[in-house]
């Protein structure tokens, strides 16, 4: 490896203790053991996801993880999973190296609790608020994750981020994601004081994903277009907005809502209950897409980077790939500033 590449992945490299520190963003239904172990063998970094796993199969999927792989890999925690609590009491009594809480914010105590077992705690940041809010509340790094990713996402853009966050933030690593598929832009993202990049999408249809052909073959045809990010319909019921390819589900979501508003309106159903609900709907719709092969009415969650997938790759070379484009476009860049 070039000393320029050493040194731009150097931070990155230290705190997630890998060879590239390229993030496999955790998928709930995608990021299993075999997944997560095969990102972490090829240098980069796996994160396990807990989404509303129940607790004694999500610690079988730690444990497995471990028998699969011997280098550093995450547990992500989903704060609005009907499961979060009992999955935070299980990572304070598995002294996990590394925890990444997702689709909402924890509070100051959640995350010291994380930390008293010795754990380096990983927040995501959709806005510069909520950055500095997890910065304050104790998080060891961030992620930037930008509107165009898949999944839960938040409604502002990686490049605004970059330039709110990134640019402005020196206490912790950042590493970024949203959008990305690409080595070359990666490496930008690394020029730009990233500490590393996160992608999803990309690992989402690997070889080893256990994700269902016709999922991964939706996956292959999508352009950047197809992914699209829910509405909120109204503000009695907060929904975190779901990116994801459009189908027939999507459309059942927005029927959800709407009847969910309308049992709000005639006293049917409290606020806590209807946005459980919602979250139960994208949980089940995510499983009936990755595992069933469901890409009618199953949730196809996906980045807007979607448009970048043209094949099926075994992980190795996903990863090796991505570092390579970085490589060669580190040494390219060099040259233009001689």
């Amino acid at each position: 490896m070039k000393k320029i590449t050493e040194n731009l992945f150097k931070r990155g490299k230290e705190f997630l203790n890998v060879e590239y520190p390229i993030i496999c963003g955790a998928m709930t239904w995608v990021s299993d053991p075999k997944l997560v172990a095969s990102v972490s063998n090829a240098g980069g970094f796996g994160c396990l996801a807990g989404g509303n796993t129940p607790p004694e199969i999500f610690k079988k999927q730690i444990e497995d993880t471990k028998k699969l792989t011997d280098k550093p890999f995450a547990v992500n925690l989903i704060t609005i999973a009907p499961a979060y609590e009992s999955h935070l009491k299980l990572v304070q009594e598995y002294k996990l190296p590394y925890v990444i809480f997702a689709g909402g914010f924890p509070n100051k105590q959640e995350i010291a609790l994380v930390k008293e077992t010795g754990a380096k705690v990983i927040c995501f940041a959709s806005t510069d608020s909520i950055a500095n809010r997890m910065i304050n509340y104790g998080a060891d790094a961030l992620v930037l994750e930008g509107m165009e990713a898949g999944g839960h996402v938040g409604h502002v853009s990686l490049t605004v981020l970059l330039q709110q966050v990134l640019f402005n933030v020196a206490d912790v690593p950042v590493f970024v994601g949203g959008g990305l598929g690409t080595g070359k832009m990666c490496a930008h993202m690394l020029l730009m004081g990233a500490a590393g990049v996160q992608l999803g999408t990309r690992f989402a249809i690997s070889n080893e994903s256990c994700a269902h052909p016709k999922f991964k073959d939706k996956f292959v045809r999508a352009n950047a277009r197809d992914a699209i990010s829910t509405p909120q319909f109204d503000s009695r019921l907060p929904v975190v907005a779901v990116r994801a390819l459009r189908n027939k589900g999507t459309e059942e979501f927005g029927k959800l809502q709407l009847a969910l508003l309308e049992k709000l309106d005639k006293g049917e159903i409290s606020r806590h209950d209807a946005q459980f609900e919602v979250e139960k709907f994208w949980i089940g719709g995510l499983r009936k897409a990755v595992i069933d092969g469901d890409i009618d009415y199953g949730s196809l969650m996906a980045g807007q980077s979607v448009g970048l997938v043209t094949k099926s790759e075994p992980v190795k070379d996903i990863i090796l790939d991505l570092a390579n484009e970085m490589e060669k476009e580190f040494i390219r860049i060099k040259e233009l500033l001689k």
